[in-house]
């Protein structure tokens, strides 16, 4: 009876360490040309968002396929996760919400996915093959890459709306407080044998006989012994405006050493006018510059005294195609880190750049 007991708790403990890709995950698939039309520019690129659910190896949840306003769908989805292989199947089966500027229908995907996680960023890219919701012909196939990110660009289904409450009882479990005990009465003052009457009547000479208390002298301090008051620390910056009422998510952590990193910004596809602003540690570094394939670039440094730069990238508009969307490059030492960043006018995006122990 014994052993089966430890057998179940090692079970309990195995499924509760098992990997979960329960949450959002963002990015995109390219149609037809594979690896080396996307790197050309030739290829059809629809964003792409995943919100999942995972009951131990099955997986159930939603997707969003759009491009600009020639194309939006919304299907519901179902899969599932091998945890050995890190494997991941996502299978559209329904249509939820359509929309079509050309009138044509719409195509049900059927993703086959590798899970990484890299620099504590997870992600999901793989192959797909689609084929038509109205008769089932094929639609194509092509390219999937997706990150798990914190918010949606739409709105937070139900079941993650219920996973991250969960999640948040798990890690804030509610303060027990005992009940204090109860306050004893305190017990009796003994009164003192010398103040009793008659005592007093023994010693009559009592009071006069007592010695004067002694008066402690007030010793003044020279002026120049006083030590000075420490100056008052340097004010903190404040936060702009556009940081303290949008979201601020963080998308990427990256971890170097000391020195200088030299950053670029590009715009992350069709050149549509984004217009975006940066701000490191609060300071204002570039101002509504517009994005295009020709790189925007600063430096920062990292050292002791400033281990941890925090780049914000603000959108100032949302371009002729929404969201905003941009490439960051971050050369730092002899490292080389693309960011691919998201912003709309109520949500910045943030990298954190951190001193390497």
């Amino acid at each position: 009876m014994k052993g089966l007991l430890l057998s179940i708790n090692f079970l309990l403990v195995l499924s509760l360490q098992a990997q979960d890709i329960s949450g959002i995950w963002r990015g995109h698939f390219v149609q037809g040309g594979g690896r080396m039309a996307e790197i050309f520019g030739y290829e059809e690129k629809y964003k792409f968002e995943v919100q999942i659910i995972q009951n131990n190896k099955q997986l159930s949840g939603v997707t969003y396929s759009y491009l600009t306003t020639v194309f939006y769908g919304k299907a519901n989805l179902v899969g599932s996760f091998n945890p050995s292989t890190k494997k991941v199947l996502l299978e559209e089966n329904k249509l939820l919400e359509v929309k079509s500027q050309s009138g044509g229908g719409a195509c049900l995907m059927t993703c086959f996915l590798q899970y990484n996680k890299v620099n504590g960023v997870e992600y999901l890219e793989g192959n797909y093959s689609s084929v038509s919701a109205r008769d089932t012909s094929r639609c194509g196939s092509g390219r999937v890459y997706l990150r798990k990110v914190e918010n949606s660009d739409f709105y937070k289904e139900p079941f993650i709306v219920e996973l991250e409450k969960a999640r948040e009882r798990r890690q804030n479990p509610p303060v027990v407080r005992n009940n204090p005990p109860a306050t004893r009465p305190a017990p009796p003052v003994q009164a003192n044998p010398e103040d009793t009457p008659a005592a007093k009547a023994e010693t009559p000479e009592r009071v006069k006989d007592a010695e004067p208390p002694v008066a402690h002298k007030i010793i003044p301090v020279p002026k120049d012994t006083v030590a000075s008051p420490p100056p008052p620390p340097a004010p903190a910056v404040p936060k702009p405006k556009d940081l303290v009422t949008r979201a601020n998510e963080v998308v990427q952590t990256i971890n170097a050493e000391a020195g200088d990193i030299t950053i670029s910004i590009y715009d992350n596809g069709t050149i549509d006018n984004d217009t975006v602003s940066v701000y490191v540690n609060n300071k204002l570094v570039i101002s509504r510059e517009r994005l295009t394939d020709q790189p925007i670039t600063f430096t920062v440094s990292l050292d002791k005294t400033n281990a941890v730069q925090e780049v914000v990238l603000v959108a100032e508009n949302l371009g002729d195609i929404p969201p905003n969307t941009s490439l960051m490059v971050v050369k730092a030492g002899g490292q080389t880190h693309e960011v691919r960043i998201t912003s709309t006018e109520t949500k910045n995006a943030v990298v954190l750049l951190k001193l390497q122990e």
